[in-house]
């Protein structure tokens, strides 16, 4: 089919949109729109700044919002601070929009499978207090899963999913005061689950693996309405395999 001639500059900067995508600079890259088929993305500007954080069998080397400067490890727990007000959360309307909560950050291969385990335990004092472990790439595409303080003052475990913007899910009630959380994939499918004693398993959330072959993992504290709060994380481990079965997490 013939283009006619007033359209040829509009079909010509359309077809050279993938190559311009490829070279953005990172500002650009930081706001175009997540896809869903990324997995051969360009790479995208690294987050946060430079640190050097050991816990367990992990090195943290990327620290967001201060986190290095708000983390201490002694003997085997790591303790991360969140300062008041501190969140992050893409609210639909524009409303709620925070970006300030310290997240550490480790690379991980996303073309090979991967498990992050942690336990949990967030010192509850206000309403969506929580402690929380991320899958991220950037401001407007990561995920998080936390053991948070709902709004009746119970502990439950909470995820959100953000492209572009956030959603919301609320899971099962817990009521012990620390809980595992597991991130796993498989390269092709994510799921996230907890326990109360690292063995059993619940399925909070599954969905399919649809990040760039680089991402990053990480632990982060987040108070929301709150004046602060700390989160103790231990028996915390990253691993190059993933879980045998989705369903029961194990």
């Amino acid at each position: 089919m013939k283009i006619p001639p007033y359209l040829l500059p509009l079909a010509l900067l359309t077809a050279c949109t993938p190559d311009s995508a490829t070279t953005a600079s990172a500002p650009e890259a930081a706001t175009a729109t997540p896809t869903t088929a990324a997995k051969d993305a360009a790479p995208l500007a690294v987050p946060g700044e430079p640190c050097n954080v050991q816990f367990g069998n992990l090195t943290f080397t990327r620290s967001l919002n201060g986190a290095a400067q708000h983390a201490t490890v002694d003997k085997g727990v790591l303790t991360l601070r969140a300062e008041a007000k501190s969140d992050n959360f893409n609210d639909p309307d524009g409303k709620l929009t925070n970006q300030s909560a310290p997240v550490l950050l480790t690379q991980v291969d996303n073309t090979k499978p991967f498990t992050l385990t942690a336990r949990v335990a967030p010192q509850f004092l206000e309403t969506y207090d929580a402690g929380v472990l991320y899958v991220y790439l950037r401001p407007d595409w990561w995920q998080k899963f936390c053991f948070e303080r709902d709004e009746r003052a119970r502990t439950r475990v909470v995820s959100v999913r953000t492209i572009g913007t956030s959603d919301d899910n609320d899971h099962d009630l817990v009521t012990a005061k620390q809980v595992y959380l597991k991130i796993s994939s498989d390269a092709k499918t994510i799921g996230f689950y907890h326990s109360l004693d690292g063995k059993q398993w619940e399925l909070a959330r599954l969905y399919k693996n649809d990040y760039p072959a680089t991402i990053w993992l990480g632990l982060s504290s987040q108070a929301p309405v709150g004046n602060g709060m700390s989160t103790r994380f231990d028996n915390c481990t990253l691993t190059q395999t993933s879980i045998a079965d989705f369903r029961l997490g194990q």
